[in-house]
């Protein structure tokens, strides 16, 4: 697709910080949407809440950013990216502060639920800066580095979140996530322009849904490859200390450094898709591989072999590579009038799938243990490659 550009074309330092700018805005409201989850413990010993009460509180920004995905989508696509982040951000740090100020369960879920709806308005706006900014062959790398802002948030929430809320208490812990969706709407407003669109009257607002099933199929291979990630996600940790014996501190370090992996390994996959000129071969790729790992955690799993641990840490960086493809992908495909709302439905049936993996996994845990649960997992990433729309991705330029 080639963009008619409304100005002039910025330099490669101004495009990088517009990345880094952007990544910013994702990880600030990870750390709003994800840190209330290391609030539990206090919420629980001190706050004298149970656990589910306690976890419903948590979910609140989850559940708001779950409902306005599309919406800000939608308000990305008719007003522009700067605008989507700084309204986005400042509603986010508003609510975040509403949160910390107020007294009460009631007021406390509905301040999180506020600012987790206004979070949302990162996840396309900030992923469009990138596409809109960045020529198709440093994309793939581009958006890797920012695909790093969610376990960049979540690892920023649980160093800091459940410290201040041990040490002053849970409102006092909330000014984390809202001071950082301040500084990031500073940083925004300094740095982000919208990028160029082509006019209108080229076809360019013409819905890319009618046209073919390509978008479709990616969102539907996005949902069967969330299965092994959330599966990995969920149990590694309870895997190394139910099945293995391990400690809980050096199962979290063994986590820890799978999560890093699996952050790098978003900007290499990406980076890859760049030199190769695909975004979906890669995939498929990824798809494969995924299969590949946690068939191997499985079978090493069930016969009890030191190097499941090894392939516990493999299996959590590939299942994780495939979001930055996918995104990307559904960016370039939609265009700048429509990649708003496609990207919003992209991360709303990603959030819809991982919230029912946790639950539905536990299930066959419980009832066939985590190697049967590592291997019914891997039949989702074998579903998935076939699904991928190779033949129907058109060339970057």
């Amino acid at each position: 697709m080639t963009l008619t550009a409304r100005r002039p074309d910025v330099g490669a330092a101004r495009r990088w910080s517009m990345l880094g700018a952007s990544t910013l805005a994702q990880a600030a409201t990870a750390v709003m949407v994800h840190g209330p989850a290391f609030l539990i413990p206090t919420l629980h010993e001190r706050e004298g809440m149970g656990l589910a009460e306690a976890g419903l509180v948590a979910a609140a920004p989850t559940l708001g950013v779950m409902l306005t995905l599309v919406a800000w989508g939608a308000v990305t696509d008719r007003r522009g990216e700067r605008f989507v982040l700084l309204a986005g951000l400042t509603a986010t740090a508003l609510a975040g502060a509403a949160g910390a100020l107020t007294g009460g369960t009631t007021l406390l879920a509905l301040a999180l639920f506020l600012a987790g709806a206004a979070a949302a308005s990162t996840n396309a706006a900030s992923g469009r800066v990138v596409v809109g900014w960045f020529p198709p062959a440093r994309r793939g790398l581009a958006m890797g580095v920012r695909q790093m802002a969610q376990p960049v948030g979540v690892g920023v929430a649980a160093i800091s979140i459940a410290v201040v809320a041990d040490v002053a208490g849970i409102h006092a812990a909330l000014w984390v996530p809202t001071l950082a969706c301040a500084l990031a709407a500073v940083v925004v407003g300094l740095v982000v322009v919208d990028p160029p669109r082509p006019p209108r009257r080229d076809g360019a607002a013409a819905n890319p849904y009618r046209e073919d099933t390509y978008l479709a199929r990616i969102h539907g291979v996005s949902v069967l490859l969330v299965v092994p990630q959330f599966v990995v996600w969920t149990f590694a940790l309870v895997w190394l200390v139910q099945d293995r014996d391990w400690s809980p501190a050096a199962a979290g370090a063994v986590v820890a450094v799978a999560q890093l992996a699996g952050a790098l390994g978003r900007i290499t996959v990406g980076h890859l898709s760049d030199l190769v000129g695909s975004r979906l071969r890669p995939l498929r790729w990824v798809a494969l591989a995924a299969a590949a790992s946690m068939g191997l955690l499985a079978l090493t799993a069930g016969l009890d072999l030191g190097v499941a641990v090894l392939l516990v840490v493999v299996a959590t960086l590939v299942t994780v590579a495939d979001n930055g493809l996918a995104f990307t992908a559904v960016a370039e495909r939609a265009g700048p009038y429509w990649s708003g709302r496609a990207l919003g439905v992209q991360n709303t049936a990603q959030f819809l799938a991982a919230s029912a993996v946790p639950p539905a996994a536990g299930l066959v845990v419980a009832g066939a243990g985590f190697p049967a649960t590592f291997a019914l997992a891997a039949l989702f990433p074998i579903l998935a490659a076939p699904l991928v729309p190779v033949r129907e991705e058109r060339a970057l330029h």
